[in-house]
């Protein structure tokens, strides 16, 4: 059987997983409705976080399709399968055009000489545009360098909501198959000849990393000469020409969206091996030392970084089971064995300093560890810097806003303190796009306040650029902090009177404790105040003092929305069951005597 292997790749929410599921679906590889999500925090969020392997068979080919996220945070991701594939399926929204992440994951595509094949998708939208679309896409790969050859891309519309794919805009109906059938024409074969398989030594190239409590670390590769058996004996070869040996003890194949254990696999295929347990993505892995190695693959390096620590605060143990810094390190090693692109530094002896892609990238690991039962405490996320021939570098972002005309003055303002320069703003349909190069430490933080500015209403959308000059210190909060100075159970009556100050992250019935941050303040100045103070009672009754109390609903703290409102003096407070803002330094005293040493050192 013949063997084709595709990535799909898009910006994020324009329809690749949706895409994928109903080709499973469409060739009978799942019989129920089951997507290639399956992790919780990925169908709650409705976005992919980990790239997916999948297969189908069609007309006596089997296809390996690698599902792979839209979102800039998980970026490394899509690089990695870039580079074991022979063609991509890049998904477009019929309605947005390209955006951000299109043009990222396009250029590393064309960099690497692949030539994809178009999707114009969600073409049943309203407001769908595909003939400009297509015209827009054209430009970019355009924009992007494209050659001759990769110019002359095969463009399908479809609906993959509904299943359907098309050639002919005029005929929307059918199935995905036409996807199906320009796929086995442009893609070329992976596999080799049988009688060739034999006479090859082996040689393939793990991209991606698994973990299985009983098989321990798992490679996902791909073999590209050879067949390999279990039970045979391997070389891995590592970047600095050093060689260790092995043995295989497991091989899976993908079927459908499910993993079937095999005794051999062919040259082609994609694959996941156990046996390893030092294997690493881009090392070479051959039948014999004297083969060459497969080019390498770089790991993207991480752009932020935060300290995660062990909670401290007066309610810490009250809500996990796995609370000490030993389990909590644990955790992290178990994390690093398939998340490549964290980087975790495990030296000091108070914290372990994290760093990863986006604030995303390092929330979805919090928000894992707090289901499990983890308690623990972050600091604020700061970008990484680096010096260059002994200059100060920091990362920069593109950042593409999609926003109402009445929005784009708040924006620029706002954008403007935190050093984004704009280089490009046009009318696209009803909306106006901007885009701006702002520093990945300006963009910390703004999410949250973005979406109060267009009143949930923008799209906002970044990526990776490059290392840059430092440009200066940023003005980034405009509020301050409300401090509970008191242990107790939250009443109505303060809370009240404590809205008119700021935006209140707490209820009536909350416990605080003395430190907590209980809200913001619209001054900028952080307060000290008693969230516990009750309404004094007499025996006197006047007319207006006994109305209902109208609280406004407060401002819900996640993860995500914690790390972009912290302050640098600040922790964010994880439990399996709440998220709490508090001070480093839990009473006025301590806060006082830290700024006294901060200004004089």
């Amino acid at each position: 059987m013949e063997i084709r292997n595709i990535a799909i790749i898009a910006h994020v929410d324009h329809g690749k997983t949706t895409l994928t599921d109903a080709l499973m679906r469409q060739t009978g590889m799942v019989l129920d409705d089951s997507s290639m999500d399956t992790d919780v925090l990925e169908q709650e969020r409705g976005i992919t976080i980990y790239s997916k392997n999948a297969s189908l068979n069609y007309k006596d080919t089997k296809i390996n399709i690698v599902d792979t996220p839209g979102h800039a945070d998980f970026g490394s991701e899509v690089e990695r399968v870039l580079r074991v594939v022979d063609s991509v399926v890049l998904v477009v929204d019929a309605q947005e055009g390209p955006m951000p992440q299109t043009r990222f994951v396009l250029k590393k595509s064309l960099d690497l000489g692949l030539k994809p094949i178009v999707v114009l998708n969600k073409i049943d939208k309203p407001a769908a545009r595909p003939e400009a679309v297509e015209e827009m896409v054209y430009e970019l790969f355009l924009d992007l360098g494209a050659s001759d050859d990769q110019l002359d891309f095969p463009i399908i519309y479809a609906n993959a909501k509904s299943g359907m794919a098309t050639l002919d805009l005029n005929n929307q109906t059918g199935n995905l198959f036409p996807l199906l059938d320009i796929v086995l024409e442009k893609v070329s074969s992976a596999s080799l000849p049988e009688n060739q398989e034999e006479k090859l030594e082996f040689r393939l190239q793990p991209f991606n990393l698994a973990y299985d409590n009983f098989l321990g670390r798992l490679a996902v590769a791909r073999i590209y000469e050879g067949m390999i058996k279990v039970g045979d004996e391997v070389y891995i070869k590592e970047e600095n020409d050093e060689i260790s040996k092995a043995r295989i003890t497991k091989l899976f194949t993908f079927v459908g969206t499910q993993r079937q254990e095999v005794e051999k696999a062919v040259s082609g295929d994609i694959v996941i091996i156990a046996g390893l347990p030092d294997v690493y993505i881009g090392q070479t892995i051959c039948q014999n030392p004297d083969q060459e190695k497969l080019p390498s693959i770089e790991i993207d390096q991480p752009t932020i970084t935060l300290n995660f620590l062990v909670n401290s605060s007066p309610f810490a143990g009250q809500e996990g089971d796995l609370v000490t810094n030993l389990q909590i390190k644990e955790r992290l090693e178990k994390e690093l064995e398939v998340n490549v692109g964290l980087k975790i530094d495990f030296s000091p002896n108070d914290h372990y300093k994290i760093s990863g892609r986006g604030e995303l990238h390092i929330a979805i690991l919090i928000e894992n560890m707090r289901r499990e039962g983890y308690e623990l405490q972050i600091s604020q996320p700061e970008a990484i810097e680096k010096e260059v021939d002994g200059q100060r570098m920091e990362p920069f972002e593109e950042l593409t806003i999609d926003a109402k005309e009445e929005y784009t003055g708040t924006i620029i303002e706002r954008l403007g303190k935190r050093k984004g320069v704009m280089i490009e703003m046009k009318p696209v349909n009803d909306i106006i796009r901007m885009i701006f190069e702002i520093p990945t430490r300006g963009l910390l933080g703004y999410r949250g306040q973005f979406i109060v500015d267009t009143k949930g209403s923008g799209i906002f959308c970044n990526r990776f650029l490059e290392m840059r000059s430092y440009t200066g210190e940023i003005e980034k909060k405009e509020t301050g902090s409300m401090i509970s100075m008191i242990v107790g159970k939250a009443l109505g009556y303060s809370l009240y009177n404590l809205q008119q100050r700021g935006s209140l992250y707490i209820s009536p019935g909350t416990q605080v404790y003395e430190g907590m941050v209980i809200g913001d303040t619209s001054r900028g100045e952080d307060i000290a105040v008693n969230p516990i103070k009750g309404k004094q009672l007499t025996n006197v009754r006047a007319a207006g003092t006994d109305d209902a109390i109208q609280l406004v609903p407060p401002v819900e703290l996640t993860v995500e929305r914690g790390m972009e409102i912290m302050s640098g003096d600040e922790y964010l407070e994880i439990t399996p069951k709440n998220v709490r803002l508090r001070k480093q330094f839990l009473t006025e005293n301590e806060r006082v005597i830290a700024k006294r040493k901060k200004k004089t050192s």
